[in-house]
């Protein structure tokens, strides 16, 4: 009898795959092969023949893995990873993508951020004898100066570029565009989350509230919610530069709006025992607990402490 191989309900590999998937849906591309790209750098001028030649070996590797993911979609046996494999003499050097993380085409955000500061003046300056006091004019209102920033996006912006056999680079993608890539604009509105990340984001919250530590507190649905909440809006910002373990990161944001819930809860519940205790009331068991609170005294009286009449 063969035992089913245990499978993993969530991989990196699959959840990078759709996060890939939805940023490109805010990216234009020259060629829908320019969206996928071997290498990704912080500036152009790292690009160099080393550079190049370890984005040909990542770019087969791609390939071979995308053609053997392919393969065993539609084959009912199993099949073997180096049978797929591609040397990377085959890849041409032209062909490599370079993803280069750029704030080039982002526009400035004229408030920098944050909202306008206004220091005011007095309404009127102090007059002398010798000053005319016929017309006394109000003082301008200075602005104090203000950071350029870019506009926020909802992910780290790049540009895609090739090298061609000059070993000249060109633009062939350009993340938070609409038109063309020499005279579209920016635009971070018009794409959208593809639906199976958006199910790993709703099983990844489901899981996570089943752990020992959560699943006990009436409010468990209310955490989930907003752990929910929270990977839809920094779903995106994983940056594949950095890391290559989403996982990881969106586990560590559930966690946190997991915890600022309960911190919430706590707050509020601490808020309804003291007022509770204000009149005489028996507050909730957790504080009973922690103060030695006793419903019903000795004497029979209610709302004692320590179970002795005061």
């Amino acid at each position: 009898m063969h035992s089913m191989r245990k499978q993993n309900y969530l991989n990196n590999r699959d959840i990078l795959k759709e996060i890939h998937k939805s940023k490109k849906s805010y990216c234009v591309f020259t060629t829908p092969n320019d969206g996928d790209f071997d290498i990704i750098l912080n500036d152009l001028a790292e690009v160099n023949k080393k550079i190049i030649a370890e984005g040909r070996k990542l770019r087969a590797e791609r390939l071979g893995r995308a053609a053997f993911d392919d393969a065993q979609l539609a084959s009912s046996v199993k099949l073997k990873l180096d049978d797929f494999k591609i040397n990377t003499r085959d890849i041409p050097s032209i062909d490599v993508v370079f993803r280069i993380m750029t704030f080039e085409h982002v526009p400035i955000d004229p408030t920098g951020g944050k909202k306008v500061k206004k220091v005011l003046k007095p309404l009127f300056e102090e007059v002398t004898d010798n000053d005319d006091i016929s017309e006394p004019t109000p003082a301008p209102v200075d602005t104090l100066p203000i950071a350029k920033k870019h506009v926020r996006c909802n992910f780290p912006p790049f540009f895609h570029y090739k090298v061609n056999a000059e070993g000249e680079a060109t633009v062939v993608g350009k993340s938070h565009w609409q038109g063309e890539l020499d005279t579209g604009e920016f635009c971070k509105e018009h794409g959208t989350m593809t639906n199976k990340l958006a199910h790993m984001f709703m099983k990844l919250c489901e899981r996570y509230a089943t752990r020992s530590n959560w699943r006990g507190y009436t409010y468990n649905d209310e955490m989930r919610s907003q752990a929910l909440l929270q990977l839809s809006q920094i779903g995106l910002q994983f940056d594949e530069s950095k890391s290559q373990n989403p996982f990881a990161y969106y586990t560590a944001a559930i966690t946190n709006s997991f915890t600022r819930v309960l911190n919430v809860e706590k707050r509020n519940q601490n808020i309804r025992d003291d007022i509770l205790e204000m009149n005489n009331l028996t507050p909730s068991y957790t504080r009973q607990g922690q103060t030695g609170w006793s419903s019903v005294g000795p004497g029979g009286s209610s709302g004692t402490y320590g179970g002795e009449n005061e």
